[in-house]
């Protein structure tokens, strides 16, 4: 099997990463040219392309996997120092802030439980790089090798990772006060959900249409959207009143509690099933991020589906 040059496989990572040559070169503190160089050597040692220069950049198939590679290098890097620290803890060093320990996480976990589950690994100074995506689509940048792990709603595992069960997150769909007694003074109703806009992350968002579709056992829904990205400014535009939002019922209790939105569907909520994978292999990295994400899962969403 090759030996591959590491500085050429971090070279790599970093154009992937920073999405272009020349903020690689910042990053790697060395010149635009030097990176293409051993971009170019590192090609003609594998002997195919690793980068299509499109915009934006993105791995062939041979850079993903070269780039799963990389990161899989730096897992055990990271392995390495938290050993050497747990012998001599007072010994300088430390994982380096370019070999990121990456992860792809759904916005809404990210609001509401995922930063305290991570919390004291951040503390041990583990470099976290958290990568947002919908919750359907985290899993596809675990498949490319860009993250060692994900919180998806796919439970099948891909060749060469494991998944864990995470729990339910639960969903509910609120307005403010002002805008329900205004709008919807009923509550939302098989007859009235197409009189007003419902919010989205952006337009692979279906978890609004979702909500509707089973609240009121329908087969298709098309929703008026207005599109706002982020959990926590879906939760500032219900509160002004743009629109309904279906948002975590972790972050609408309090509202909903003080007066200030509506529950427009009582009773009702959407259950959405979460799940932790990651790469398959004896780490230490891995397995804290994987104690930490389920212990703080079984605390705060509801059990896993049997």
């Amino acid at each position: 099997m090759s030996s591959y040059d590491p500085a050429a496989l971090e070279c790599l990572a970093a154009i992937v990463e920073e999405g272009g040559f020349e903020r690689a070169a910042q990053r790697l503190n060395v010149t635009q040219s030097a990176v293409s160089q051993r971009l170019r050597a590192l090609e003609a040692q594998v002997g195919s392309v690793l980068i299509v220069r499109s915009r934006p950049l993105r791995p062939t198939s041979a850079g993903q996997l070269l780039l799963k590679h990389t990161k899989q290098l730096r897992l055990l890097r990271a392995d390495l120092e938290r050993d050497l620290h747990d012998l001599a803890p007072s010994a300088p060093g430390g994982t380096r802030e370019d070999e990121r320990i990456s992860m792809a996480i759904n916005a809404d976990s990210i609001a509401t439980w995922a930063m305290g589950a991570l919390h004291e690994l951040v503390r041990q100074r583990l470099p976290l790089e958290i990568i947002v995506d919908d919750q359907d689509f985290t899993q596809e940048w675990l498949r490319s090798g860009q993250v060692l792990g994900c919180v998806t709603t796919l439970k099948q595992a891909l060749r060469g990772c494991k998944m864990v069960p995470l729990g339910a997150m639960h969903y509910v769909a609120v307005a403010s006060a002002s805008y329900a007694e205004q709008h919807l003074p009923h509550g939302l109703t098989p007859h009235n959900f197409r009189d007003v806009p419902f919010l989205a992350f952006n337009r692979k968002d279906d978890m609004a249409a979702e909500f509707v579709a089973r609240a009121f056992g329908l087969k298709r829904v098309a929703l008026n959207h207005l599109f706002v990205p982020g959990t926590e400014a879906q939760m500032r535009a219900v509160a002004a009143g743009w629109a309904v939002g279906v948002v975590p019922q972790l972050l609408a209790r309090g509202p909903i509690a003080d007066g200030s939105m509506v529950d427009l569907a009582p009773g009702r909520s959407l259950p959405i099933q979460l799940y932790w994978h990651c790469w398959n292999l004896e780490s230490a990295v891995l397995d804290a991020l994987t104690a930490a994400l389920t212990t703080t899962a079984a605390s705060t969403l509801e059990p896993p589906a049997a």
